[in-house]
């Protein structure tokens, strides 16, 4: 009877945890912050996650309230777990154009060289949606790989090139690449350069940049 009652007791506390969890994923969905920290001074965890695999600190990003996600920032939220599609805070914040949490998460000094589903880094996908403002951002003030290369054999020059539409933005973020060192001539897995795609494609504009940084 003692040892059941002890199995019982025991999985009460884990019930509990659970439950404190899961309200402190609510509460962030809510934005109620004072709920959040009354949480977490109660033990919930921080860095629990949802059926997706996202932590506190990714809802905050998906659901938009930079608050709250500098609150969990505060608090010890470790932004670099990545959910059940390989992305983090950072991974999706550079991917979807959010300015202020790529921000917040290279401020706090989220990892780099972790990649999405594709192999890719935060600069990759910036770079092709036409992101101007990410990618100044990244490449101004993070250590990310300028010349990383994904599952595809792109580099964000590529990317910004094969999936850009050839228009201001991509100029653009060509041209940011440019000066912050990209090698312009590493090329795709099938041997294709940044140039030839360009000129390809009837990119004049970033086949002068291209041209004008020695690309071949």
């Amino acid at each position: 009877m003692l040892c059941i009652l002890f199995l019982a007791g025991c999985q009460s506390k884990e019930d509990l945890m659970d439950t404190k969890n899961a309200n402190l994923l609510l509460a962030v969905t809510q934005g109620n912050s004072a709920e959040i920290t009354r949480l977490l001074e109660a033990g919930a965890d921080i860095n629990t996650v949802d059926d997706l695999g996202r932590t506190a600190a990714m809802i905050a990003v998906h659901t938009n309230q930079l608050d709250i996600f500098n609150l969990l920032i505060e608090k010890g939220a470790d932004i670099n777990i990545r959910d059940q599609r390989s992305d983090n805070p950072l991974l999706y914040a550079g991917a979807e154009g959010l300015l202020d949490f790529v921000r917040a998460s290279v401020a706090t000094g989220a990892d780099t060289t972790l990649t999405n589903r594709f192999g890719g880094s935060a600069l990759i996908p910036a770079a092709d949606r036409g992101h101007v403002d990410i990618v100044r951002e990244l490449l101004a003030t993070s250590d990310v790989n300028i010349d990383h290369v994904n599952n595809l054999g792109w580099t964000a020059m590529l990317e910004a090139i094969l999936l850009g539409d050839g228009g201001s933005r991509h100029q653009e973020i060509v041209k940011l690449l440019v000066e912050y060192g990209a090698d312009v001539n590493l090329a795709d897995s099938q041997g294709v350069t940044p140039l030839q795609h360009a000129k390809r494609l009837g990119y004049e504009e970033i086949v002068h940049t291209l041209e004008q940084a020695g690309a071949k």
